[in-house]
């Protein structure tokens, strides 16, 4: 059983999104509000969604025990919006309401997704109480910045049901998905194709959807990173609460973006798939067809090739522009022929490319490109390879971040990557 409580705030009604994410999955779940909640989203709402009633006391229905027995018998409690209020109550140990009574009896992973205004999350008592809650092994989940209630704008506004959702279908399962092991640390991450103009009208790009990349911010930043996230073509992805994302266009932005920013990383994620080539000359006018149908310009067009960012970083680091310390982390994705596997390609690549970690991703087929789960090898320039099993692109983030955290620990200490 999923439990997912509702404090007072405007951002109530995104709950409603979130109920039907877990009830879609097959969940059992169970809406508990607090009595403003109500005031925002009726009981009604949260009955039809869930197809269970709502009580927002400890006086109704007695006898079941309300405020103990779902608790305890609760697989997960997600808190969407947690209001300020809410988690002071909740890091208060107090059981005014079914609510807080549930959370005293759950010893199950506990979620709260913050949402208020940016001065009253930035406010010493909050971040307090964040702090005991996360102490207590409760995930207090990082909030998006934008638009708030009003005309202000600034972060402590409700990550999007989906992500909530994301986060809290990793912790279903691996309630240890998300530690706070990268607090105090820098982490670049790349993400999605990149878009090489023809004229002002056409470009080359690539299948990558960016999801992988942003997955890997995702949780890089709610396991406690300042995350930067430069981002390509990734049409229809929302940012990741938590995360400064830049934007960037072609494979020569990228170059430039990843230098910016990688220079005082301690982690650097090369998830972008970067166009080898490029247009040598780009028109700046629409190259048109003739009057027979065909074009001469767009039959054949030379090409020149792009550089190639990821060895460039390594080189940089090489160099002592980047922190001799920081972890790089590259992607491949690679399909067999008669030449060699998937693996003798990536194992290859990883020589040549000279990063800490490759990611390798057999594509074609419907396999890691356009799709929401991915499976692969994590091949390690110390010669440790492991399988990363089909699963969402969400848990193998997570599996490539517990790697990645472990060399960036050994690199705070001297040890070798």
């Amino acid at each position: 059983m999923i439990i997912v409580g509702v404090g007072g705030g405007i951002a109530a009604y995104k709950a409603c999104s979130l109920v039907r994410h877990f009830t879609e999955a097959g969940h059992d779940v169970r809406v508990i509000p607090t009595e403003s909640a109500l005031k925002f989203v009726g009981a009604a709402t949260f009955e039809a969604l869930s197809g269970n009633p709502v009580q927002t006391g400890v006086f109704e229905s007695v006898p079941e025990v309300p405020h103990v027995r779902l608790g305890q018998e609760a697989d997960l409690v997600v808190i969407a919006p947690a209001t300020a209020d809410l988690m002071a109550r909740a890091a208060q140990g107090r059981a005014d309401d079914l609510l807080t009574g549930t959370l005293l009896t759950a010893r199950c992973p506990v979620v709260f997704a913050p949402a208020m205004h940016t001065e009253m999350w930035e406010h010493p008592a909050t971040r307090a109480n964040v702090a005991t809650l996360r102490e207590r092994g409760a995930t207090v989940i990082e909030p998006a910045s934008g638009r708030l209630t009003g005309k202000d704008t600034g972060a402590g506004r409700l990550p999007e049901p989906e992500e909530i959702g994301l986060l809290a279908d990793l912790l279903l399962e691996n309630p240890a998905a998300l530690p706070r092991d990268l607090e105090g640390r820098r982490v670049v991450i790349s993400a999605g194709g990149t878009k090489e103009a023809l004229d002002p009208v056409r470009y080359l790009t690539n299948r990558s959807s960016g999801k992988q990349g942003y997955a890997l911010a995702r949780l890089a930043a709610q396991r406690g990173a300042d995350v930067t996230l430069v981002a390509g073509n990734t049409v229809g992805l929302a940012a990741p609460s938590g995360v400064h994302v830049v934007r960037i266009a072609s494979a020569l932005d990228l170059r430039s973006a990843m230098t910016e920013h990688a220079a005082d990383a301690d982690l650097v994620i090369m998830a972008a798939a970067v166009a080898d080539y490029r247009p040598a000359e780009v028109a700046t006018t629409k190259l048109k067809k003739g009057s027979d149908g065909r074009s001469e310009q767009l039959e054949s067009i030379t090409m020149i090739e792009n550089p190639d960012v990821l060895a460039g970083l390594v080189d940089a680091r090489a160099r002592g522009d980047l922190r001799p310390e920081t972890v790089i982390v590259g992607f491949a994705a690679e399909t067999g022929d008669d030449g060699g596997s998937v693996l003798d390609y990536g194992r290859a690549k990883l020589r040549r490319k000279g990063c800490d970690l490759l990611v390798l991703n057999a594509v074609g087929d419907g396999r890691a490109f356009e799709v929401d789960e991915n499976s692969g090898w994590l091949l390690g320039a110390d010669g440790n390879e492991t399988a990363l099993p089909l699963g969402s692109k969400t848990a193998m983030a997570g599996r490539i971040l517990d790697a990645a955290v472990e060399r960036v620990a050994a690199a705070g200490t001297g040890a070798a990557r």
